[in-house]
């Protein structure tokens, strides 16, 4: 499961729900002008970072008339989502080792390679998703996708016996996935080439212990106690489970 990118760098994450077919893009000089102009954002993008891009600078870039970029991106956000839809429009699926382990860790790896490669497009463009509404929404529907794609590393794990039926394939993967963008993106620490397998290893043993698994308990309160409806009875029952989150 890879991050968002240049479609020749990057492999791709989610599965569960039926992808729909590819995208028909345009061919020819449309087609020609399409990737000059979004392998110019991104340059631009990597080199003087969100505060710079600007449709003029993009265009002077990729060697087009800035009307025809105006005509149809009309401004950064629109750039940069196009960007995040061309990244997700590819034909990844996930890596089947034949355990729940080596998937994840496989996953796992894609996703450090693209957080500490030559090219810093990915995090450049996780940056920029705090600064436009429109990377915001094309940057969830990216993941959303990858995540979707990477169900059935789940499905299989539990047709296999490995992980109790009924885990939830969105926060396990979350769960293996997360630690790698905590230290490499919010926290900045140093690379670290065990910190993929780390990760995906603790996401799993957790998940064999049925830490990602549906639950019709509902959720526990952590703020102050209620007073008992019957002064008769003081304890107050509670579960320790929180409700899943519907994640399919």
């Amino acid at each position: 499961m890879t991050s968002p990118g240049p479609p020749t760098d990057f492999s791709a994450v989610p599965t569960g729900a039926a992808r729909p077919g590819p995208v028909r893009r345009p061919g020819g000089r449309t087609a020609q002008v399409r990737r000059r102009v979004l392998d110019a954002v991104r340059a631009h993008l990597v080199e003087y970072g969100y505060d710079a891009l600007a449709v003029d600078a993009v265009a002077d870039r990729a060697g087009v008339h800035r009307t025809t970029v105006y005509r149809r991106w009309r401004d950064v956000g629109g750039l940069l989502a196009d960007v995040l839809a061309e990244a997700a429009d590819d034909g990844w699926c996930p890596p089947d080792t034949g355990s729940l382990d080596g998937d994840l860790i496989a996953v796992n790896r894609e996703v450090y390679a693209a957080l500490t490669g030559d090219s810093p497009i990915t995090i450049a463009l996780i940056s920029a998703s705090f600064r436009s509404t429109q990377a915001a929404e094309a940057l969830r529907a990216f993941w959303a996708d990858r995540y979707a794609r990477c169900a059935v590393i789940v499905r299989r794990a539990v047709d296999r016996g490995d992980i109790p039926a009924g885990s939830v394939a969105r926060r396990l993967l979350v769960a293996a996935t997360a630690p790698i963008y905590h230290e490499l993106v919010l926290l900045r620490s140093p690379a670290d080439g065990q910190l993929a397998e780390r990760a995906a290893r603790a996401a799993v043993a957790a998940a064999r212990a049925g830490a990602f698994t549906e639950s019709e308990h509902p959720p526990v309160s952590f703020g102050p106690p209620a007073e008992p409806a019957n002064a008769e009875h003081s304890a107050v029952d509670t579960c320790p489970y929180s409700a899943a989150e519907e994640a399919r």
